[in-house]
């Protein structure tokens, strides 16, 4: 599957692809709104016996007010399937996206969080709605011409022939609401990441007194996004009056054909002669022959949202076969090697310049010197967190970008590890999903965090002190199920007595993967394989 970077590039292939593993539900979806027809038909037949009964009482119209019945509950239940299965075809779908989305921020793949988010909830109703009704757009009306042909030809004729400004109006005033609906999700990218960016530089932003600047910068990008919305909802509300007044223009038409045949006052000879009955279930039959394509018009908003969406999904996604030969890729003892690697944040000097280190499978390399050497950057480097500014990263000697980043496959412990409202013991297991509760304590354990694990955290980690929180990013690494163990300082203000326990821990964390630690101490120096002093 290739995925789309451009919005010049075509969208469709892209959300058939991502579609393809329901696409049995989605079919199905499909054909129980196309079996409206049948209750369509047969009430407006049930109607019909029922107006043609009425002078003969209330026991010659029981069939038809039967029929009646009948038909709504049927619509009713055909209507209730269709919802249900587009529902789990576009739960399925989005299930999928927000996965590949996930693995490619672990990828370090560059797109907006928010706009990513955003573009896989535009998804849902392309497949729940959209997807459905154009199969029954394409099919009913043609079958309801055909049932209404039986009763008069030459009404059938009329919805046949009115089709044809309609299906242009839907087709106009679509592509029109094609290239607003991509230039709206451009300006909620903008919007999004401006902000993003914003809020993260904040103390920056409060330090140098920009607030004004930075709110009016907001302020024009949240302009833009709105005068982007308006124009959308515009053509949306344009085409609805659009193919509105076709509808009606082909139910007068058809009203007045009949009305005129019935009373043999029409100004031209007809090859029919229609009794009340004929005319009546062809005029109860035209309102529903456009009642697919009404309801294509109303989802057709849906597919344009999903297509706006896909250049910016398509840029967040790591792709099924990239994910799968990555994984097959680390599931031994790896081999790192970095060759000429230089590493620059912004205009600055560089952090790292020329740097060349190969490691070898299950090797355990403590990486020292000072502070500002790029022994955290260097790290960083390895799961997408450090540029790389010249220079490459070999995994068993394929280029890091090949194998879709390291992120999401490697046991890493940071300096500083992010927390999310929760328990410890939840906070633990994002390392696992599937670790069970003896194996997260016994991580909690190995990294020496004590203390109720059922304790409750905040985002900024309250309710743990800073080395506890360093600890919980220990436990992580080591419940981490990988080849590759990274850890930033991982003895930082411990005492010797702890830091001894905690050596031996990392010692047989370490046992089955290659290893990289940054780190000041002379004993967590000590027991690794090689010492590489930056």
């Amino acid at each position: 599957m290739t995925a789309l970077s451009s919005p010049a590039l075509d969208p469709k292939p892209w959300l058939r692809a991502s579609g393809r593993a329901v696409a049995r539900d989605g079919r199905l979806a499909g054909a129980l709104v196309a079996l409206d027809v049948v209750p369509a038909a047969a009430f407006a037949l049930g109607l019909t016996l029922t107006l043609v009964a009425y002078p003969s009482g209330l026991g010659a119209m029981a069939p038809g007010l039967a029929l009646m019945i009948a038909a709504v509950a049927l619509r009713g239940l055909l209507a209730h399937w269709a919802m249900v299965m587009g529902g789990r075809t576009a739960r399925a779908v989005k299930t999928q996206v927000r996965d590949r989305v996930l693995a490619g921020l672990f990828a370090g793949r560059s797109a907006p969080l928010a706009a990513a988010s955003e573009g896989v909830e535009a998804l849902d109703g392309h497949y729940a709605r959209f997807e459905p009704v154009r199969l029954a757009a394409m099919t009913a009306p043609l079958v309801l011409v055909g049932l209404a042909a039986f009763a008069s030809p030459i009404a059938a004729g009329i919805l046949l022939f009115t089709l044809i400004p309609f299906a242009l109006g839907m087709a106009l005033t679509g592509t029109a609401a094609a290239g607003e609906s991509r230039r709206q999700f451009a300006a909620l990218s903008t919007l999004s990441g401006l902000f993003l960016d914003r809020v993260r530089a904040l103390p920056a932003v409060i330090a140098f007194q920009a607030e004004t600047r930075v709110a009016d910068e907001v302020a024009r990008g949240a302009g833009e996004l709105q005068r982007r919305t308006a124009r959308v909802l515009r053509i949306a509300f344009l085409s609805s009056a659009v193919l509105e007044f076709f509808s009606a223009l082909s139910v007068a038409l058809v009203a007045v054909y009949c009305g005129f045949n019935l009373l043999r006052l029409l100004p031209f000879p007809a090859p029919e002669t229609l009794d009340l009955g004929r005319a009546f279930f062809v005029l109860a039959l035209a309102p529903e022959v456009y009642a697919p394509l009404r309801r294509l018009a109303a989802a057709y908003h849906d597919r344009q949202a999903a297509e706006a969406a896909v250049p910016t999904l398509a840029a967040a996604c790591v792709e099924p076969d990239a994910t799968v030969a990555s994984a097959l890729l680390l599931a031994r003892e790896p081999a790192i090697r970095f060759e000429g690697l230089t590493i620059r944040h912004g205009l600055a000097a560089p952090v790292l310049e020329d740097f060349d280190l190969e490691v070898r499978p299950g090797q355990m390399v403590a990486l020292t010197g000072p502070s500002g050497v790029g022994k955290s950057s260097l790290l960083h480097a390895l799961i997408g967190l450090a540029p790389v500014t010249k220079g490459r990263i070999l995994i068993e000697g394929r280029p890091l970008e090949e194998i879709g980043g390291l992120a999401g496959r490697v046991a890493w412990a940071g300096q500083a590890p992010m927390v999310v409202p929760g328990a410890v013991r939840d906070n633990i297991a994002l390392a696992r999903r599937h670790a069970t509760a003896d194996q997260v304590t016994a991580a909690a354990q190995a990294a020496g965090l004590t203390g109720d694990l059922e304790r409750m955290l905040d985002e900024r980690g309250g309710g743990l002190s800073g080395g506890e929180l360093r600890r919980l990013g220990l436990a992580r690494a080591f419940l981490k199920d990988s080849s590759i163990l990274l850890l930033d300082e991982p003895t930082a203000n411990l005492d010797r007595e702890a830091e001894a326990a905690m050596i031996e821990t990392i010692r047989r964390a370490a046992q089955g993967r290659t290893t990289l630690i940054a780190t000041h101490s002379a004993a967590v120096a000590a027991v690794a394989d090689r010492v590489v002093r930056l």
